[in-house]
C-alpha cells in the first residue's frame, strides 16, 4: 500500500481565486469614503476588476516567476558593441504591463485619482512588488516635470498612458513611457547635496553633459530618468533619455544590477554617464526643490506598498488559521492565536486607513491639506514602512514551518518588507524631515493638530494622548535626538484618530488600548484579552 502514508490532511487551501480588493473590508471603506459619488461607482468596479487578477492562479504565478527569475544586465551584444540592456522574465513584463492598463501611472488627470490609484497600488503590491518601482517612479515624475511646462506637455501624455510599450526607441515614438530616477551616489547616500555628478552647459538651450556615477538607478530600463547634477548654478535636476530623438542611444553605462535582499524581479542599477545629454528641469541650483514632489509621491508609494505587504501576509495568516486544526481546534478560534491575529490585523488596517487618507489628501488638493501632507507624509512613511517587517514576520510564524517554506509565499513577504523603510529616506531622514517642518511651518502642524483634532472627544486614550503629543510638541530644544519618538508619536495618534472616526468600535477601541493607552506590549499578540478580538479578525478574513 505505498503512498497510504502521503495522505494530505490538515492543510490549508491556496488562498486563489479571490478579489484581493473586495475581500479588504478596510480598503473597501476607504475608497468608498474618499470618492465622490459621481465616480464612486466606477471606481469600485475598475478596483474589484483588478482584484480579481491580482487573486487568480495564474496572475500569482506570474509574481512567483518574476522573483524566482531576476533581471539580467546584459552590458554589450555578440559583437562586442556596448548595449547596456536589462532583461526580464516574461512574467515580470506580463505584471508591469498589467499595473500600467489598471492605470498606476495615471493618477494626475482623472477624479478621484489618486485615491483610486493608491488603492490599486496596495492591490497590485500584492501579487508581487518589484513591478512597482517602475510604476511608482512613472507615476511620481508628473509633479517634477511640471516645473517646465514645455517638458510637461511633451511627457505627462507619455506617462500617464494606460499602454506598456517596451521597445527601446525614441519616447516621441513610443504610445507610453515609463521612468527612472536617480539621486544618489555612493559618497552621499540621502545626502544628494553631496552629489558630484558634472553637468556642463551645452550650445543648445536647456541641454547640457552629465559626467559621473549613481550609486542607485531605480528601474535602468526606463525610456527617460530624473537625475541630480552639480551644474554651474548648484544642484540641478536633469532629465535624461535612454535614447535620443534621432534613435541613438545616449551613454548610459550600466555597471552592474544591485544583488538585493528583496525586490529581485526588479533590476536597480549603477549607472556612468560618460558625456550623456541631458535637459534641465527647472532652474539651475533648485535641484532638490524640483524634485522634492517626486520624492513626496514616492514616499506616499512606499506606505502603500508596505500597507499592501502588510495586508498579504495578514490575509495569509487568517486563511491559514482558518483551516488549520490544532488541539482539538481551529487555530483561529484558539484565544492566544486570535489575539496574534487580531493584533496583526490592527496594524495592517491603521496602515490602510492612513496611506488611503493621504492619497485624498492629494486629490483635494487644498491648501490645508497640502500643508498636512507636508507632516503626515514623512510621518506616515517613517512609522508604517518600521512596522512592515517584524508583522511579516509574526504572520509567517502563524504559519509555523509552512510559513518558512519557499512555496508558501511568505519569504518572499519577510525579504521584501523592509525595503521601503530604507527606500526614498530611510528613518532617521524622515524623522529629520518631520521636524524640519515643524521648524519651519507652522501651518503643517496646524493641519495636523485640525485632524487628529476632529476625533477629540471619541476615545478618552486618544484625548490624553493628543495632550500628551502637545506637550512634547511645546519644547523643541534638543529635539533630534528624540525625533524618532516624537515622530512615531505623530503617527500613532494620527492613525488612532482615523480610526476613532471611521473604523468599527471594535478596531478603534483596540488600537486606542494598545497602541495609545499603553495597555498592549511590545510583541503582537498581547492587546488586552477583554477586547472583541474575534470581530477583529473576521474582519480581517479574506474570502476566497
Amino acid at each position: 500500500m505505498a503512498g497510504t502514508t502521503h495522505t494530505v490532511t490538515n492543510q490549508a487551501p491556496p488562498l486563489v481565486q479571490y478579489d484581493v480588493f473586495g475581500a479588504d473590508r478596510a480598503l473597501v471603506e476607504a475608497v468608498e469614503r474618499h470618492l465622490e459619488p459621481d465616480v464612486r461607482d466606477e471606481g469600485r468596479s475598475e478596483l474589484s476588476g483588478l482584484g480579481r487578477t491580482a487573486g487568480s492562479a495564474q496572475v500569482q504565478e506570474w509574481g512567483v516567476q518574476a522573483d524566482e527569475h531576476p533581471p539580467r544586465l546584459r552590458t554589450h551584444d555578440r559583437y562586442g558593441h556596448r548595449i547596456d540592456e536589462v532583461d526580464f522574465h516574461p512574467s515580470w513584463h506580463r505584471l508591469l504591463g498589467k499595473g500600467v492598463s489598471a492605470g498606476l501611472t495615471a493618477a494626475w488627470g482623472r477624479p478621484g485619482g489618486h485615491v483610486r490609484r493608491a488603492a490599486a497600488f496596495l492591490v497590485w503590491t500584492q501579487v508581487e512588488a518589484g513591478n512597482g518601482c517602475p510604476l511608482s517612479m512613472t507615476h511620481a515624475a508628473v509633479p517634477a516635470l511640471r516645473t517646465d511646462p514645455a517638458l510637461a506637455a511633451e511627457w505627462e501624455p507619455r506617462l500617464t498612458s494606460t499602454v506598456y510599450d517596451r521597445a527601446l526607441r525614441p519616447a516621441g515614438q513610443k504610445s507610453g513611457a515609463l521612468f527612472g530616477m536617480g539621486l544618489t551616489e555612493k559618497q552621499g547616500g540621502s545626502d544628494v547635496r553631496a552629489n558630484t555628478t558634472a553637468a556642463r552647459p551645452l550650445a543648445q538651450d536647456g541641454a547640457y553633459e552629465l559626467t559621473g556615477h549613481k550609486w542607485f538607478c531605480s528601474a535602468p530600463m526606463s525610456d527617460a530618468f530624473l537625475v541630480l547634477a552639480q551644474a554651474p548654478g548648484g544642484l540641478t535636476c536633469f532629465l535624461v533619455p535612454r535614447v535620443l530623438e534621432d534613435g541613438t542611444r545616449n551613454v548610459f553605462l550600466i555597471q552592474r544590477l544591485k544583488d538585493k535582499l528583496g525586490n529581485r524581479s526588479n533590476a536597480s542599477a549603477e549607472v556612468e554617464f560618460a558625456g550623456t545629454w541631458a535637459r534641465r528641469v527647472g532652474e539651475e541650483g533648485r535641484g532638490v526643490g524640483t524634485v522634492i514632489g517626486m520624492v513626496a509621491a514616492t514616499r506616499l508609494d512606499c506606505v502603500l506598498g508596505s500597507a499592501g505587504l502588510m495586508r498579504q501576509a495578514v490575509a495569509q495568516a487568517v486563511h491559514h488559521c482558518s483551516y488549520r486544526e490544532a488541539f482539538g481546534g481551529k487555530l483561529v478560534d484558539k484565544p492566544l492565536m486570535r489575539n496574534v491575529l487580531a493584533d496583526l490585523a490592527l496594524e495592517s488596517e491603521a496602515a490602510t486607513t492612513l496611506a488611503l487618507r493621504l492619497a485624498a489628501a492629494y486629490d483635494d488638493g487644498g491648501e490645508q491639506e497640502r500643508a498636512l501632507l507636508r507632516i503626515a507624509v514623512p510621518a506616515a512613511k517613517y512609522w508604517v514602512t518600521k512596522r512592515c517587517a517584524p508583522l511579516a514576520v509574526e504572520a509567517a510564524e502563524c504559519l509555523g514551518g509552512n510559513g518558512y517554506v519557499e512555496e508558501s509565499g511568505m519569504p518572499r513577504l519577510v525579504r521584501e518588507s523592509p525595503l521601503n523603510s530604507v527606500w526614498e529616506g530611510a528613518g532617521n531622514v524622515q524623522a529629520l524631515d518631520v521636524l524640519r517642518a515643524l521648524r519651519r511651518e507652522p501651518a503643517a502642524l496646524d493641519a495636523y493638530l485640525r485632524e487628529v483634532g476632529r476625533a477629540r472627544g471619541a476615545d478618552h486614550r486618544l484625548d490624553a494622548a493628543i495632550k500628551d503629543l502637545l506637550t512634547e510638541l511645546a519644547d523643541l530644544e534638543g529635539v533630534e535626538g528624540r525625533a524618532r519618538r516624537l515622530v512615531e508619536r505623530l503617527a500613532l495618534v494620527l492613525q488612532g484618530s482615523l480610526l476613532a472616526r471611521y473604523a468599527p468600535p471594535q478596531v478603534a477601541d483596540a488600537f486606542c488600548a494598545a497602541r495609545l493607552g499603553g495597555d498592549g506590549g511590545a510583541a503582537f499578540g498581547t492587546l488586552p484579552h477583554t477586547l472583541d478580538l474575534a470581530a477583529i479578525v473576521d474582519r480581517a478574513r479574506p474570502v476566497s
